[in-house]
């Protein structure tokens, strides 16, 4: 991973982390049901946009060296690993 993806993505999960400890104290507290569900909805979102900025990365990079490496067998593993990771990031 890309170092600017990583620092990008490491702030974004750290602010998730605060969001969930807030989610725990929202049940704690008996809280509204429905302000809870936002807020699920909200990490939901948040871990999503650092899904995509990881794949961007790894698409990027990984995949885009393993076209450029020439090498068919690495090309096959790669997109076969993209569609793989795509097919369970849609259930």
């Amino acid at each position: 991973m890309q170092a600017d993806t990583r620092k990008a993505c490491t702030q974004r999960l750290n602010r998730i982390e605060g969001q969930v400890r807030g989610l725990a104290k929202m049940v704690e507290d008996d809280r509204y049901c429905i302000d809870i569900i936002t807020q699920i909805a909200a990490v939901q979102a948040a871990l999503r946009k650092v899904e995509e900025a990881v794949l961007r990365d790894h698409v990027a990079h990984c995949v885009e060296g393993a076209i450029a490496s020439g090498d068919a067998d690495e090309q096959r593993r790669k997109v076969a690993e993209l569609i793989e990771v795509l097919g369970r990031a849609s259930r």
